[in-house]
């Protein structure tokens, strides 16, 4: 059965924050007007709880909440510089951070930058100098119950508990990991702490898993070693009971990859790890988490990539085949998934049905920069939005089978910076069931790239008459005044005549059986009438009238090849000639090419028929 709800769509702009909406499904969205539109230009982040109950909002001068339901601001926290904003899993907490600054004319030089409050009350309850850009949030326990937070080279844990105040100091500290990293399990209490520890010369990097207390060195749960790894990202499944480690470098010493070396390793809560082997080279363009927690899919390979899908053995369960892809999509339920190719790709959209593993469609959706499913797994969304691109803003909004239900341009001269889905609580929605069937959608109105094929433009302004194989791709350009209509030059005719002859059958094939009988006899019978003797080439006979081309080629010569005659007027005469010849030449090469002629220049290049004329009435004479 179909779900009923509608998400609704929170839109951050150059101009502001608002919410958008739909009456009914697979409907256009419009902006709904019971949420109070914020004006401000210096929106920088906007987040939804888990539980779809608060959306939150950093305007530049405070961060405000505001419910769901009635889109009431209940809060407005005093944080006009907050640059991020992320609920706690069970969306009781509220973190925000700001870029870390110090002012050398405070009395506090170091100021904290990463704050924590209760969302209920919007009373400030922790804060600390958090200076990390990259993995600056608090790493939570499903159940809020801890959470730890890295500052520096150290792990700092801290125990919340219902009964007593919210604490200011640190449970337990783990320590020894500069550079490094922290990941705690979303899965129950207590839950598992995966830490990272980069390598030192000769020594390769380690991630260790601990379950929670127990953070000795003497006490992993698992660990694993790995080399050439300059950063690590730790990726759980829903469960917690399977981490996904992928390595990367900055640079590939082989020189295969422009971007990096990677490698994806694997452990479990159990004790296992091991690496997941790839069958073929290239870098490792995506890897993501089933939502059922039970299989993983993987993009690697030189383009077109690969994509393949591993249990949590490792082994691989299917193999999507080749395709222009380099990121992952998993619905909420893990029933259907995309395979996108943006960035360098030019947004290629692949649509799966996990259930079958069959292909339901594929598209493109050129200049996304966002994509992003919707809590009721058959819808999905793409966007464009600044500051990746800040040309051609706007979302689009997909059926899972291709269809277009929503298309939305931004308005020019503003930036859309973030579109974002409504959030639920987990059992709030049910899977729906897959259909392949395409619904109907609406006709993009999106500007299509033209498929017309490149003309160089050299090529645009060639002549061509009715006969020549190239007038028909080029477009001719109008006769230049003063030359005949279909005019070809020198080069041109020279050309035709090498095509011509080259069409022509040889002698060979237009002879009869006889001549071909006499041919074979005069290879055989030399000049002496002797076997083996060399056949006897006709010298070719000078055709009686020879067009212009071939005069002009013959009066173009240099000078000294030729032999002078005793009339030394006649013989300056002629290297005039012969100098104007060559003048003309180049004129024709230039118009050739396509270059802008002069009156005189056309002038002088008439004149090539009178001049070829003179020239040979002065070698008869």
């Amino acid at each position: 059965m179909a779900n009923e709800i509608i998400p609704s769509l929170a839109i951050r702009s150059s101009t502001g924050v608002e919410v958008w909406k739909s009456d009914r499904p697979k409907a256009p969205f419009v902006p709904d007007t019971a949420f109070a539109r914020d004006e401000s230009k210096l929106c920088r982040a906007i987040v939804y709880s888990p539980n779809g109950r608060f959306l939150a909002w950093a305007n530049g001068s405070t961060v405000q909440i505001s419910t769901v339901s009635n889109w009431k601001i209940v809060h407005k926290l005093p944080r006009p510089k907050a640059f991020y904003l992320k609920f706690s899993p069970r969306s009781t907490y509220l973190m925000t951070w700001e870029i870390y600054t110090e002012n050398p004319k405070d009395e506090v030089k170091e100021k904290p930058n990463l704050f924590l409050y209760d969302v209920a009350s919007g009373r400030e309850l922790f804060s600390i100098i958090q200076k990390r850009h990259a993995d600056w949030e608090m790493h939570w326990a499903a159940d809020e119950s801890l959470f730890a937070v890295m500052v520096g080279g150290e792990v700092l844990f801290y125990e919340v508990k219902a009964e007593s105040a919210f604490p200011l100091k640190p449970t337990k500290r783990l320590g020894g990991a500069r550079n490094g990293g922290v990941s705690v399990s979303p899965g129950p209490s207590p839950p598992f702490v995966a830490f990272y520890v980069p390598g030192t010369k000769g020594a390769p990097s380690m991630c260790r898993l601990f379950r929670y207390p127990n953070l000795e060195a003497n006490q992993p749960v698992a660990s694993k070693s790995f080399f050439q790894a300059d950063k690590v990202e730790m990726l759980w499944n829903q469960k917690g009971t399977g981490l996904l480690l992928l390595t990367s470098t900055d640079v590939d010493s082989t020189g295969v990859s422009y971007y990096g070396k990677q490698a994806l390793h694997f452990m479990t809560t159990k004790g296992d790890s091991f690496a997941v082997q790839l069958n073929t080279e290239g870098s490792l363009h995506a890897v993501a988490w089933s939502p059922r927690s039970t299989e993983f899919c993987v993009v690697y390979g030189f383009m077109p990539a690969k994509a393949t899908l591993y249990n949590l053995k490792c082994d691989v369960i299917f193999d999507f085949g080749t395709g222009n892809r380099n990121s992952i999509y998993y619905n909420e339920f893990g029933n259907l998934l995309i395979f996108g190719g943006f960035g360098n790709l030019p947004g290629y959209i692949e649509v799966w049905d996990l259930n079958q593993k069959k292909k339901i469609t594929e598209h493109k959706a050129p200049d996304t920069t966002l994509l992003e499913w919707s809590p009721v797994g058959d819808v999905f969304l793409t966007a464009t939005t600044a500051p990746r691109l800040r040309m051609c803003n706007g979302f689009k909004v997909w059926h899972h089978t291709g269809a277009l239900l929503h298309e939305t341009h931004w308005p020019e001269k503003q930036e859309l910076l973030e579109v974002t889905w409504q959030k639920y609580s987990p059992g709030t929605l049910k899977e729906n069931a897959i259909s392949n069937v395409k619904v109907e959608g609406i006709a993009s109105k999106t500007p299509q790239a033209s498929k017309q094929k490149y003309v160089p433009p050299g090529m645009r302004n060639s002549l061509g008459t009715a006969g020549d194989s190239t007038s028909s791709s080029t477009p001719e350009r109008a006769p230049i005044p003063g030359l005949p209509p279909g005019y070809r030059s020198s080069a041109q005719q020279a050309k035709d005549k090498k095509q011509k002859n080259k069409n022509k059958p040889n002698a060979q094939q237009a002879s009869g059986p006889d001549q071909s009988g006499q041919n074979n006899r005069a290879v055989s019978v030399g000049a002496n009438g002797k076997p083996g003797g060399k056949e006897q080439k006709p010298r070719p006979k000078s055709a009686p009238n020879q067009n212009a081309t071939e005069a002009n080629e013959e009066a173009t010569q240099e000078p000294g090849k030729r032999q002078a005659g005793g009339d030394p007027e006649k013989d300056k005469k002629i290297k005039n000639i012969n100098k104007k010849l060559k003048d003309i030449k180049m004129l024709k090469e230039k118009h050739e090419r396509g270059e802008k002629l002069e009156q005189n220049q056309i002038s002088k290049m008439n004149s090539e028929a009178e001049l070829v004329k003179e020239l040979n009435a002065l070698k008869v004479s």
